[in-house]
């Protein structure tokens, strides 16, 4: 067995356990030796230590916000159900009722605007959408106003699961053109389910075509070879990372039995407002930093691929689930975003996570949902 080893997490983490003074410190000297070397997490750790800001942690929210479609209306009325959440837990009702009033409003005045993305065959659904969230904002008004918590977030979630619905309707084909160099992976159009059975329970992942079509294209395909049946988790040093998908004997990932080639994956990253995920460089390297990503590191249950620390393209079946550490993912600038592809998100069974071992194992993984999105490579 050969597990990649996510060398890099654990310095940073070590750099980020120092004083701010000590950042600045190595910064400056590191910048002022020119002595050849070619540090550049230090700038990156200085951003982070001074960078401020909220995060969206939630995986549902993030999922919702990196859908391809672009209908004002629907993003308003996304942001001021979401922004609740921002008000309930310190019980601060007045803006909760200035966001529902937001919500309700667009309702009842923009439903021309909700429906204009909706392609007219899908129209019947969207409508049955809307007509369910008309019903659903009533009563977050009434709970409001009762000042019940525990009614509001159970509507607030009704609301944000139909709005959800809405905004998948909107999405008309896919986005962008994968580059050809990658014609000869499985790439996922579109997003798809995954259950995943281990011995402390179940994991259901959401994955991403839409933002890592090839990354999120190579998970689904292996899950649906059962590639990862029966395969351990992974002792790792640290405890902000659960790492699994090291086949047995002497390889470090996926063997394609076709070509009998190693398949390898590349780094692949989409930064919110361009028209393509950036591939087989990391973010860092490639000059942008603080960036705003599609699917960032911010939720508990981030899934990404493992690679080699020194190679960007050298990823294959080893995958590994992120823990939320404030140390590595700080408000306004995550560390880990740009470094590694994140291709999904763990939905439920938060609880079985954060229980799992390199004393446990996958027991089963099957694709519930989206299998037809996935295109395999086409024979040349």
């Amino acid at each position: 067995m050969k597990p990649i080893k996510i060398l890099w997490l654990r310095w940073c983490r070590h750099l980020l356990k120092t004083s701010l003074v000590a950042l600045l410190l190595v910064s400056l000297s590191v910048s002022l030796s020119g002595a050849g070397w070619n540090w550049e997490p230090a700038n990156s750790v200085l951003i982070a230590a001074l960078a401020q800001g909220n995060a969206i942690t939630d995986p549902y929210a993030i999922l919702r916000y990196s859908l391809p479609i672009d209908n004002q209306a629907v993003r308003q009325l996304q942001d001021a159900i979401e922004d609740i959440s921002n008000h309930l837990r310190g019980k601060r009702w007045g803006p909760i009722e200035k966001d529902v009033k937001v919500a309700a409003k667009i309702l009842s005045s923009k439903e021309s605007d909700l429906l204009a993305s909706v392609p007219d065959d899908r129209k019947p659904r969207a409508e049955a959408a809307i007509a369910q969230m008309k019903e659903d904002i009533s009563q977050l008004q009434d709970a409001v106003k009762a000042q019940d918590k525990n009614q509001v977030w159970s509507k607030r979630r009704e609301l944000l699961a139909q709005i959800g619905k809405l905004e998948e309707l909107m999405v008309q084909g896919f986005p962008f053109e994968v580059p050809a160099k990658y014609a000869n992976l499985p790439q996922l159009k579109g997003r798809a389910t995954v259950e995943m059975e281990t011995t402390k329970g179940l994991l259901t992942i959401v994955v991403d075509g839409y933002s890592a079509p090839v990354n999120g294209g190579n998970f689904v395909d292996l899950v649906n070879r059962g590639f990862y049946d029966g395969l351990p988790f992974m002792s790792l040093e640290d405890d902000f990372v659960v790492q699994t998908g090291d086949p047995p004997g002497p390889e470090a990932g996926f063997i394609d039995p076709k070509t009998k080639q190693y398949r390898a994956i590349p780094l692949e990253v989409l930064v919110k407002g361009e028209k393509e995920p950036i591939y087989g460089i990391t973010l860092e390297d490639a000059g942008i930093y603080l960036p705003n990503l599609a699917l960032p590191f911010n939720a508990y249950g981030a899934v990404a691929l493992a690679r080699p620390s020194d190679d960007p393209n050298g990823g294959s079946s080893q995958f590994f689930f992120f823990k939320f550490d404030n140390e590595l993912t700080p408000p306004g600038f995550n560390l880990m975003d740009g470094r590694y592809s994140v291709f999904g998100y763990v939905v439920e069974g938060k609880e079985v996570l954060e229980q799992l071992t390199d004393k446990d194992k996958i027991i089963a993984a099957k694709v519930v949902d989206g299998l037809d999105n996935l295109v395999q490579p086409q024979a040349s």
